[in-house]
């Protein structure tokens, strides 16, 4: 029999999920002398993930990774399936009956709770859902905020996604409005009454995990002063090793002094950056958020050579009339896939989905991103792990059975994919619709005017 890999036989490969880490595990398949068959399955008419739907719409810049990816929805050896859920729309069994191998590629697309009372009130809520919301994320389209009835948001997380969801607060809405920020958020932003957002972090300013260029645009975001408690600057000595070692956590301190030196300007709006606080309790009046219940924090030596935060019993309540916990994420459990709840990802040994009950590699399956490593990183950071995968993958390939060579020329699952969506949307298809979108901008001086209702995406297709 002719060996995998040939003309004659080709490898086909599922990668599902059309995000960052899907791309990269993509591009790294093509290279090479192999030949291969790559299918992308996105459960989203739209492809590219979190970079339309994730990234902060004033960071345009970053979305220009776009266009790599798009040449490889136009590499002949790719096809997309757009608009198929993993689940409902083939399982994983059917997948390894088409494909000789299948990656995962679908992020963590949950939010980790804090589990404490109240987090259920009006008003509470992941800044996931707030991000997707004015991203135009479909799923997220008709969530609430209720911004012009109160006028202090506070923000639980030191991460940059704690960062955009401030920026989005109170940046002035006219330059919001030059970006892809979703129609609906912009309106939203346009009554809203927040004047200052309270970003807090359970540890010190030396352990945020934000960047320096985040930490930066506080600092320009036009009438808003930034606030810091110079207390929270008095660091232990484990705070100062590490002060030392982190370039990061050391240009991170120097534009947070920078913003204490700078003082107050009398701006009508403000961030205040307070580290060394714990929530204990969201409290509410009539099932609505009224405020947070904070305790203070101290350093500790965790025994590693790092901190830990130590409740010292000493609280505090901020007055607010939203939350948004920005916390951490978790993916989600797939049917038929090995998952590990507790760290909220897909178990793996090098990118293979491993059995946890074993320890042994499942067959045929590999994992990438956010689901191999959980949510840290960049978006660049996804290629490395991506390629590790993949080089994972080809020292299978030696030892790959094979599917039936009836499915190899891939009209059987195009099939079974097209009986069983609503309405299967190809790399063609998405190309109307990024027309839609861009020619619409270009009428407003904008990237894209997103179309954020699935049913209008496809209406437009067939159109």
């Amino acid at each position: 029999m002719t060996t995998l890999g040939t003309e004659q036989r080709p490898l086909w490969i599922a990668v599902i999920g059309a995000g960052p880490a899907g791309f990269y595990a993509v591009e790294a398949l093509l290279k090479g002398d192999a030949h291969v068959r790559v299918d992308i399955i996105e459960r989203l008419p739209t492809p590219f993930g979190l970079v339309r739907s994730g990234v902060a719409p004033d960071h345009q810049s970053i979305k220009g990774v776009t266009r790599i990816y798009e040449k490889i929805l136009a590499d002949p050896r790719v096809r997309y399936f757009g608009n198929v859920s993993m689940g409902s729309d083939i399982s994983h069994d059917e997948l390894l009956t088409y494909y000789d191998q299948i990656i995962y590629a679908v992020g963590a697309q949950s939010d980790r709770k804090m589990g404490i009372p109240g987090e259920h009130l009006i008003g509470s809520a992941p800044a996931t859902s707030f991000v997707g919301w004015y991203n135009g994320h479909p799923y997220y389209r008709n969530s609430e905020f209720n911004l012009n009835t109160h006028q202090r948001v506070v923000v639980i997380g030191n991460g940059n996604v704690a960062m955009d969801v401030t920026r989005a607060l109170l940046a002035p809405v006219d330059t919001l409005a030059t970006t892809d920020m979703a129609d609906h958020a912009l309106a939203g932003l346009r009554a809203s009454t927040v004047t200052q957002v309270v970003v807090v972090g359970r540890r010190g300013p030396v352990q945020a995990a934000f960047t320096t260029p985040e930490l930066k645009e506080f600092g320009e975001l036009p009438g808003v002063d930034v606030l810091l408690d110079p207390v929270d600057f008095t660091l232990d000595p484990i705070s100062e090793a590490q002060l030392a070692e982190n370039k990061v956590a050391g240009r991170n301190h120097e534009v947070m002094k920078g913003y204490i030196e700078r003082g107050l300007s009398g701006a009508t709006k403000s961030i205040h950056m307070q580290f060394l606080w714990s929530p204990l309790e969201i409290v509410g009046h009539y099932g609505h958020v009224t405020g947070v219940v904070m305790e203070r924090n101290r350093l500790v030596d965790d025994g590693n050579g790092n901190v830990k935060a130590e409740g010292t019993g000493a609280t505090r309540t901020i007055a607010c009339g939203m939350v948004l916990r920005s916390v951490g994420y978790r993916s989600v459990a797939l049917p038929g896939v090995p998952f590990d709840d507790k760290r909220g990802l897909i178990p793996n040994i090098d990118g293979r989905v491993i059995d946890t009950a074993n320890q042994t590699p499942i067959d045929r399956t590999y994992v990438v991103g956010w689901a191999k490593r959980g949510p840290s990183g960049i978006i660049g950071t996804n290629k490395p792990d991506s390629v590790a995968t993949v080089t994972s993958m080809k020292a299978d390939w030696e030892s790959l059975n094979g599917i039936a060579d009836g499915h190899r020329t891939g009209y059987a699952v195009a099939t079974l994919l097209t009986s069983r969506s609503a309405q299967i949307v190809t790399y063609a298809d998405w190309q109307k619709l990024d027309a839609y979108e861009t020619t619409n901008g270009n009428t407003q001086h904008r990237p894209r005017v997103k179309v954020v209702d699935i049913k209008e995406m496809l209406d437009i297709i067939k159109r």
